[in-house]
C-alpha cells in the first residue's frame, strides 16, 4: 500500500516539522525572556518575582495577528460611531452618572474634568466595566516583547507589568485585558498606570481593575495631564460655506475663531439645524484656537475642535476615537445626534442592530458563533454569502441595507 504509506510518511514529516518549529519557537522565547531578566532587575523588579512569573509563561502567537488591525482606522467613521455611541451606551452611561454622582463630583473638583467625559471614556473603553478583555497581560506582552514589530515598546510594557505585580498593586490573575496590554475599567497601558493611576478610594493601592473610584479618577488625572481645560468645550459641529477650501482642515491646523468666522464657518445650533451668527456663539473667546475636523470629507459633518479634543485624542491617538468619546459625552449631557448626515446611503448599525443581523444570519443556517453584536470574521463571511445570494456585491459589511433586506426576505 505505497500510497497509504506515502501519505503516512508525509503526515509524520509535517508533524515533525510542526514539532520542530514549535520547539524552536519555545527555545527562542525562553532565550528572549532570559535576556530580559537583567533589564527587569535594573528596573527594580525582584529576581524572585521575575523568576516566579516567567517560569511557566508560554507565547501566544495569535496576538501578532492583531498588530496591524485597529478598527479606528479600518472602519468607515459612520460604522465606528454607530456601534460606540448607541442608545444602549447612552442609557447605561446616564445610569452610571447617577450611581457614581458623589464620586464623580469629587473627581471633577480635584481634577477639573467633567463627569460626562470621564464616564464616556469608561463606556467606550470597557462598556462600563463589562468588557475588560480576556487575554492575560503577561502572556500577551511577553509574546510581543519577543516577536513581531515594536518589540522595544512592548518590552517596556512587559517590564512595567512586572513592576506592577512586584509592588503589590495587582496580582497577575487580575491583569487581564486587550491583546496589546491595556487593562482595567478605562484600559490603561501598564506604563500609563505607573505614571498616572491614583489611589482615590484611599485603600493604599492603585487599582483600576477592582476599584471604580480609582479607575475614574485615574482617567480624569490622565486627561488633566494631557492638557484638559476645565470649563471649556471639546468642540462643536459647524457648517461650511459653499466652495470652502478643505485644505484648511486638520486637527493641528488651528486658527482663531475669529479667523474661522471670517472664512464663513458657522456653528450649528443643536436641535434646529441652523447656522449661528458666528463660531463664537458657543461661548469661546474669539481668539481661542480651533482646528477643523472633517472625518468624512467636506460633505459630511464638520467640527471645530479645541484643546480638550486633543486631550481626548491622546488617550488613543485616533480622531475617530476622540470623536466617539466627545459625542458620547455630549449625549450623556442630553445632546442629540449630529445635525449634518453622513455622506452615505447605508449608515452603520448600533449594537442592537448588529445582534439582530447576526440572529437573521443564524436563522439562515450560518455558523457565526455567539450573537454578541461583534462583527467578526465568521459574521462577515456570512454577510458576504447573503449579499451574493441577494444579488449584491459581496462586502461583508454590517450596514442598514443588508439588515433591511434580510428582514424582508421571506426565505
Amino acid at each position: 500500500m505505497p500510497v497509504l504509506r506515502g501519505a503516512l510518511l508525509a503526515t509524520c514529516w509535517a508533524a515533525s516539522l510542526t514539532w520542530t518549529s514549535s520547539a524552536q519557537a519555545d527555545a527562542g522565547f525562553e532565550r528572549c525572556l532570559a535576556g530580559l531578566r537583567g533589564d527587569a532587575l535594573a528596573r527594580g523588579v525582584s529576581a524572585a518575582t521575575f523568576d516566579r512569573i516567567t517560569r511557566d509563561l508560554q507565547p501566544d502567537m495569535s496576538v501578532l495577528e492583531r498588530l496591524d488591525y485597529q478598527p479606528e482606522f479600518k472602519l468607515p467613521i459612520w460604522d465606528y460611531l454607530a456601534a460606540l455611541v448607541d442608545d444602549e451606551r447612552v442609557a447605561e452611561g446616564r445610569a452610571m452618572l447617577a450611581r457614581w454622582r458623589d464620586t464623580l463630583g469629587k473627581i471633577e473638583s480635584e481634577y477639573g474634568v467633567d463627569a460626562a467625559t470621564v464616564v464616556a471614556v469608561w463606556g467606550v473603553e470597557s462598556n462600563y466595566g463589562k468588557s475588560f478583555g480576556k487575554r492575560p497581560l503577561l502572556t500577551s506582552l511577553s509574546t510581543l516583547s519577543c516577536y513581531g514589530r515594536r518589540q522595544p515598546f512592548f518590552r517596556g510594557e512587559f517590564l512595567t507589568t512586572l513592576r506592577i505585580v512586584d509592588e503589590g498593586h495587582l496580582q497577575p490573575d487580575r491583569l487581564v485585558g486587550s491583546w496589546a496590554g491595556a487593562f482595567g475599567h478605562t484600559q490603561f497601558m501598564p506604563s500609563t498606570f505607573m505614571r498616572i493611576a491614583v489611589d482615590f478610594d484611599g485603600d493604599g493601592r492603585r487599582d483600576i481593575v477592582d476599584s471604580i473610584p480609582d479607575a475614574l479618577a485615574s482617567t480624569a488625572n490622565y486627561l488633566r495631564r494631557s492638557g484638559w481645560r476645565d470649563g471649556q468645550t471639546w468642540g462643536y459641529e459647524v457648517r461650511l460655506p459653499s466652495g470652502f477650501d478643505e485644505s484648511l482642515a486638520g486637527r493641528k491646523s488651528k486658527r482663531a475663531l475669529s479667523q474661522w468666522s471670517a472664512l464663513g464657518v458657522r456653528a450649528l445650533v443643536p436641535g434646529q439645524g441652523k447656522a449661528g451668527a458666528s463660531a463664537q456663539s458657543q461661548g469661546m473667546a474669539t481668539d481661542a484656537k480651533a482646528g477643523l475636523l472633517l472625518p468624512a470629507g467636506p460633505q459630511g459633518p464638520a467640527f471645530l475642535v479645541f484643546r480638550n479634543f486633543d486631550a481626548i485624542y491622546s488617550y488613543n491617538a485616533a480622531e475617530s476615537y476622540a470623536l466617539a468619546i466627545a459625542h458620547l459625552a455630549d449625549q450623556l449631557r442630553g445632546g442629540g445626534a449630529f445635525i449634518t448626515p453622513w455622506p452615505t446611503d447605508d449608515v452603520g448599525l448600533s449594537r442592537a442592530g448588529r445582534r439582530e443581523l447576526q440572529t437573521l444570519l443564524v436563522l439562515r443556517g450560518h455558523d457565526i458563533g455567539e450573537i454578541d453584536g461583534m462583527i467578526g470574521s465568521r459574521s462577515r463571511e456570512a454577510i458576504k454569502a447573503e449579499e451574493q445570494r441577494l444579488g449584491m456585491t459581496p462586502s461583508g459589511r454590517a450596514g442598514q441595507k443588508i439588515l433591511r433586506l434580510l428582514r424582508d426576505d421571506k426565505r
